[in-house]
């Protein structure tokens, strides 16, 4: 696996997806959790199919090493290692996608490195950077208490706030990971039996630590000088940030929109990757 050195000389991995003679730019793809190894994200539905695809393990995940000073996991400090990788590529400018909590590393990415961005893809993205904790997330999961997973993936969320046990834990997981996804079969069962597995501790723990007021203030001012196209993407069905979370988000941006997928939830190049692709393609199509 290829590696790198990042501003405080860690040694840092990530992998290449994709055809090596594409004539089309690379995407660079930061994962969520925070703390997960981005070995599932996959290939992205397929998106890998026609570009090369970029996706570095951050800091105590996948085959990086863990962090000697915790505050190295805090996604501004994030953001400086994915510096370090485009330099280390030696992309002059380059098209970003995040998922999840990795919306906040691409945020601080692009506050304070917004002239690298060609494009930006923020995929489920959680609104804490923006300080606003929307509640319709609970409202997708209530809505769909009569499928059959619901009562135990209910008692799995309470269990949840209590466990301590790392095995306990990645069973409640498990029971709980319907909500995530805009259905139950197999290739969405398949894909959430590896989240348990997949998680950082300690990496997760550390990722929002020493963001205090005046940070996110300036972050957020950030954002409004950012000028390169921001897209936006959510899942009616996501229970996990709901879908008003990415249009906290997007407002962040002075050129960004919205682009909801029906029957998706937390996962949509799982749910619906024939949906997920082109809108993602179209978007990059022009970089």
């Amino acid at each position: 696996m290829p590696h790198f050195r990042t501003y405080d000389d860690a040694e840092l991995h990530y992998r290449v997806l994709g055809p090596d003679d594409s004539p089309l730019p690379p995407l660079v793809c930061l994962a969520g959790g925070p703390g997960r190894d981005a070995a599932y994200l996959g290939d992205l539905g397929g998106l890998s199919a026609h570009r090369q695809l970029i996706l570095p393990d951050s800091r105590g995940t996948g085959a990086s090493p863990a962090a000697a000073d915790p505050s190295r996991y805090a996604f501004p400090q994030l953001a400086e290692d994915l510096e370090a990788l485009r330099a280390h590529l030696d992309l002059e400018r380059f098209a970003l996608l995040a998922h999840d909590a990795g919306a906040a590393v691409a945020q601080a990415y692009a506050a304070g490195y917004p002239q690298r961005l060609t494009r930006l893809v923020m995929v489920c993205p959680g609104s804490r950077l923006q300080g606003e904790l929307p509640d319709d997330a609970r409202e997708i999961f209530e809505s769909r208490r009569h499928e059959e997973w619901w009562p135990e993936a209910s008692v799995a969320l309470q269990q949840l706030a209590e466990a301590a046990d790392l095995s306990e834990v990645r069973e409640l997981l498990f029971a709980a990971a319907p909500l995530a996804y805009g259905r139950w079969d197999e290739p969405q069962r398949t894909h959430a039996a590896t989240e348990g597995a997949q998680l950082g501790p300690v990496p997760r723990a550390g990722f929002w630590q020493g963001v205090d007021e005046q940070l996110r203030a300036a972050l957020l001012a950030g954002l409004h000088e950012v000028t390169c196209p921001v897209l936006v993407v959510t899942g009616d069905r996501d229970a996990v940030t709901g879908m008003r979370a990415g249009e906290w988000v997007a407002a962040s941006f002075p050129d960004a929109r919205v682009h909801p997928l029906h029957g998706v939830g937390h996962y949509p190049w799982v749910d619906e990757p024939a949906l997920f692709g082109p809108v993602v393609e179209e978007f990059l199509h022009a970089v």
